[in-house]
């Protein structure tokens, strides 16, 4: 399936009824968008014994994440279609999520309680994770994948390509990082622009939204329910007592199946 939330895009494997044989060359294969048929993330639903599905999660460059916000949105959309359910939980390498129809074709899911401590993030070395000592004093928040919130006065002026790329590859966070510029444009209204790792530039991202609704609370720049307003669309995100919720729209594009022309040419 091609799936997108606010225009981060996705393709979505079902491998319930049967195990699918994933590779890292088949996931960059499939992530090629002209040779194959593109995507900012790969999700898998399997089964689980303990939840309505696992999913997992593969970048475009052929590596894993833990979490992908918008991606569980969709799949949890797909699963209450299919099934009628109005409440689901979900498995993932980051915990368990849970996810419900917040009505008028909204979805949300709850993305768990954020990470704020450095060893957490994780961060190469202890530190004060609500200010780090690189140019313009970013947050570092986890949300079971790495994130880098900078505030700045105008997120749309940002270079977003090359300080995207170069935040990533920054050594303070060994696993790479998520990159995100942030502004406030209103009362806890956020305007915000995001780079992914082992993605780029994307038009939206929910895990990379949570992170910066927690960075923005922590600093004091916003209460803890806010709007955030991206390339892509609007999410909104409150950092509750049981976890940090976020709520959107889904789109489910279209349904197909790959060639054996396709696969055997990985």
């Amino acid at each position: 399936m091609k799936m997108h939330g606010l225009g981060n895009d996705f393709v979505v494997l079902d491998a319930r009824a049967r195990p699918i044989p994933l590779s890292p060359q088949l996931v960059t294969a499939i992530a090629h968008r002209h040779t194959g048929i593109g995507f900012d993330q790969l999700a898998e639903i399997r089964t689980s014994a303990t939840a309505d599905a696992h999913l997992i999660f593969w970048n475009a460059d052929g590596s894993t994440s833990a979490a992908c916000g918008n991606a569980t949105r969709c799949i949890a959309r797909h699963i209450m279609n299919e099934t009628g359910q109005t409440e689901l939980y979900l498995t993932t390498e980051r915990g368990d999520l849970f996810a419900r129809d917040a009505g008028n074709g909204l979805t949300s899911v709850n993305m768990g309680h954020p990470q704020l401590a450095w060893d957490e993030i994780p961060l190469a070395r202890e530190m004060d994770t609500l200010e780090l000592p690189l140019d313009g004093s970013p947050t570092a928040t986890g949300m079971g994948n790495p994130h880098c919130t900078f505030f700045v006065d105008d997120a749309a002026s940002i270079d977003l390509e090359t300080l995207g790329h170069r935040f990533e590859h920054d050594p303070l966070y060994p696993q790479r990082t998520n990159v995100q510029f942030a502004s406030l444009i209103g009362p806890d209204h956020l305007r915000m622009r995001v780079w992914e790792r082992g993605v780029g530039v994307t038009m939206a991202s929910g895990s990379s939204s949570c992170a910066t609704a927690v960075a923005a609370a922590r600093r004091g720049i916003t209460g803890r329910k806010v709007r955030i307003d991206l390339d892509g669309g609007t999410l909104h995100v409150e950092w509750a007592d049981d976890g940090v919720w976020m709520t959107g729209p889904t789109m489910h594009v279209a349904s197909g199946t790959f060639t054996p022309e396709f696969l055997a040419s990985v």
